[in-house]
């Protein structure tokens, strides 16, 4: 997904917007200087492990932001009460296709995820903090690498040692055991749980991974307070969150918002639509398609969007057009998932290979001849088997996918049982991470 992003105006964090995209250039990374100018350093009682830093964001309310949305002042909590010296693990690899925001953060704010980290880490009495980044991410790896060098010079981080970790790209690659088993010397792969990252994590230890926004939203409630934050959102849900719209709408890419704002207002910001829309993705790949009218009035919290079925996930938005197929861009992710997925039990390895060929024959539908497929029914078999049985989140994922578009595009399924789709197959999904380097 591309990372599109305008320049922000360096003007003191107020009450609104923006707050992590304050600032920023629209070519290069923010320098220590300027974010310091901007921001301030880090409050003194962060360097003294003060433990007020894990109550300000329990208050907060601030919940991740990488798709999970568990409550980040519960995960300080339980790795603080475990024995042993803590580490910290920045998990920045946006394997989503659809999604761009950490991306955004790496490359024009990367000291406020790096704040975020080394405040993170003081806390906890960790001494390490590792910034886990894709090996294919040159642009991400070149701002973190300059920005590391001024901070080495400046001294800006007392007794913590922030350093990047290159991961091979992938999109199981970005779950949190699977970054963790490769940096222990394994496959990217996600592991079997127990027992949890917090437990026994990097070499043994007890560990913190946390998603590149969750951190830099840490680093501004570390100066400014859970009050602050909290006049932003809603009161269950409060906060900024970066949200990346793409599809078929003018001006795609990352945008900082306020949670609860109304979905229209977002793809206003985007520029609006191109042409009328069908349905939009909401979540990702691991998402649900949710109807154009229904979507409409929407607001981005996790409350209204679990009225129709759909999370927030981490804020990726695709908007599909009337013109598009939706049977074929359902086929050609759900072979992307199959692909991508980590081999390692039977839901992936022959469920998923057999949903997105079951998908793929279905939008190659011929008419006549195949008037009579078994391809919704077979489908409907293999999504049961798959769902709920996998050795990590990836089948259950892919199948709220695949069983959302079935229901949403019911109508496009029946045309193509019965050979008469003529809509495009516009490839509005992309089943690669698009970076631009």
């Amino acid at each position: 997904m591309s990372a599109a992003v305008r320049s922000q105006r360096a003007t003191p964090i107020g009450h609104g917007l923006p707050r992590l995209l304050a600032g920023i250039h629209a070519t290069e990374p923010v320098s220590l200087t300027e974010h310091q100018a901007l921001h301030g350093l880090l409050p003194a009682r962060v360097w003294r492990r003060a433990p007020g830093l894990i109550e300000l964001v329990e208050q907060s309310g601030m919940r991740g932001r990488g798709g999970g949305r568990f409550p980040t002042g519960d995960k300080l909590r339980a790795v603080s009460a475990q024995r042993g010296r803590p580490v910290v693990v920045v998990n920045a690899l946006e394997g989503e296709p659809v999604s761009g925001k950490d991306k955004v953060l790496l490359r024009h704010a990367p000291h406020l995820v790096l704040d975020g980290a080394a405040a993170a880490a003081a806390v906890l009495g960790a001494r390490r903090a590792i910034v886990a980044v894709s090996a294919d991410a040159v642009t991400e790896q070149r701002s973190l690498a300059k920005a590391l060098a001024e901070r080495e010079r400046a001294a800006t981080d007392r007794n913590v040692a922030l350093s990047v970790a290159l991961v091979p790209p992938g999109f199981v690659s970005g779950e949190e055991t699977a970054i963790l088993r490769f940096l222990n010397g394994g496959p990217p792969k996600p592991t079997a749980r127990p027992p949890l990252p917090h437990q026994h994590g990097l070499g043994g230890a007890p560990t913190l991974v946390q998603n590149a926004e969750t951190l830099a939203q840490l680093a501004l409630i570390a100066r400014l307070g859970p009050d602050w934050f909290r006049t932003l959102g809603t009161p269950a849900e409060p906060g900024s969150m970066l949200v990346t719209v793409s599809g078929a709408v003018h001006t795609p890419g990352v945008l900082e918002i306020a949670v609860g704002t109304p979905l229209a207002a977002v793809i206003q910001r985007a520029g609006g639509f191109t042409e009328r829309p069908k349905a939009l993705l909401l979540g990702g790949y691991f998402g649900t398609w949710v109807p154009a009218a229904a979507a409409a009035a929407l607001r981005l919290s996790e409350t209204d969007l679990a009225c129709v079925g759909a999370r927030l996930g981490a804020g990726a938005i695709v908007a599909l057009p009337d013109s598009a197929c939706a049977v074929t861009e359902t086929a050609r992710v759900t072979r992307y998932l199959a692909e991508q997925s980590a081999h390692q039990c039977g839901p992936c390895t022959h469920g998923l290979a057999a949903a997105a060929a079951a998908l793929e024959r279905l939008a190659q539908r011929q008419p006549a001849r195949d008037a009579h497929s078994r391809e919704p029914s077979e489908l409907a078999r293999i999504l049961r088997q798959v769902n709920g049985r996998g050795a990590c989140r990836h089948p259950d994922g892919a199948v709220r996918f695949i069983s959302s578009a079935l229901e949403v595009f019911a109508d496009e399924v029946a045309q193509h049982l019965a050979g008469r789709c003529g809509l495009r197959a516009a490839g509005i999904l992309p089943v690669t991470s698009q970076r631009r380097t």
